[in-house]
């Protein structure tokens, strides 16, 4: 595993400002602080504290679920919605695994309707994804989805654009990850997935199981080529940006 095993550096292009939050004095010897912050993640103008259209809060917890922070491949895939913001106003967009939810997040403030799923079991994760919606105001429906699994909830999405910021991140996971992928597409002709990953090992897999799943890739950009510079800088990682569509050759 590389750098995105542990928590992304910080951007020059946002703020973070610090939550004290004590856990207690107890008897159990641990820490009676956790590492609870806010970020500030600004877009248009210079992407700056000082410049910018609009900016997404995010509240993150280090010590907690990788669910809890932004990771670099979240950063890149937001830029990437907001640079496509003519595409995203109006759409309906599902994000899966969607953590701290900030490609999400800012495809609701551009204007479109946003649902933001992640595993229901993971509760601290569904909990800090309503409470960083109620912090930027933002009306985004919450789903618990497990991928693989065929419950209610999944039935009613109908999406244009699916979101996935570092889904790929444990390769036990990708098998039913595309077939939840696939499942969406089928379910809204002309609806693609966008998605942002570390370039691991597990490359060759990825192309197999969208061959299985009978999707292909329409775009694949390095997730640095369209980064300010401002946030690219304190990024780390070979980060690709795939679009990936239903393979309609395949079902003829």
């Amino acid at each position: 595993m590389d750098d995105a095993a542990s928590p992304p550096r910080q951007p020059s292009a946002l703020r973070r400002s610090s939550l004290a939050t004590g856990g207690g004095g107890g008897g159990g010897g641990g820490s009676a602080f956790s590492m609870t912050t806010i970020s500030h993640h600004f877009f248009g103008g210079a992407s700056s504290d000082e410049d910018h259209e609009f900016y997404v809060d995010i509240i993150e917890n280090m010590q907690e679920d990788y669910g809890m922070f932004v990771w670099p491949s979240s950063i890149i895939l937001a830029e990437y919605v907001w640079q496509q913001r003519l595409r995203f106003s109006g759409s309906t967009v599902v994000e899966l695994g969607a953590g701290t939810s900030l490609p999400g997040l800012v495809a609701a403030k551009v204007g479109a309707n946003v649902v933001l799923t992640d595993k229901s079991e993971d509760k601290e994760v569904m909990k800090n994804m309503r409470s960083i919606c109620n912090l930027n105001k933002v009306n985004c429906k919450i789903l618990g989805i497990t991928w693989g699994e065929w419950d209610d909830p999944i039935f009613d999405l109908h999406p244009s654009i699916v979101l996935g910021a570092d889904v790929f991140y444990d390769s036990t996971d990708f098998d039913d990850l595309f077939s939840t992928v696939a499942f969406l597409l089928q379910r809204s002709p002309g609806a693609v997935f966008i998605t942002t990953y570390h370039n691991r090992s597990g490359h060759h897999l990825i192309e197999f199981l969208m061959v299985k799943w009978g999707l292909k890739c329409s775009k694949i950009l390095d997730g640095f080529s369209f980064m300010p510079l401002c946030k690219a800088s304190s990024l780390q990682g070979n980060i690709q940006l795939v679009e990936i569509e239903l393979d309609t050759r395949q079902s003829k």
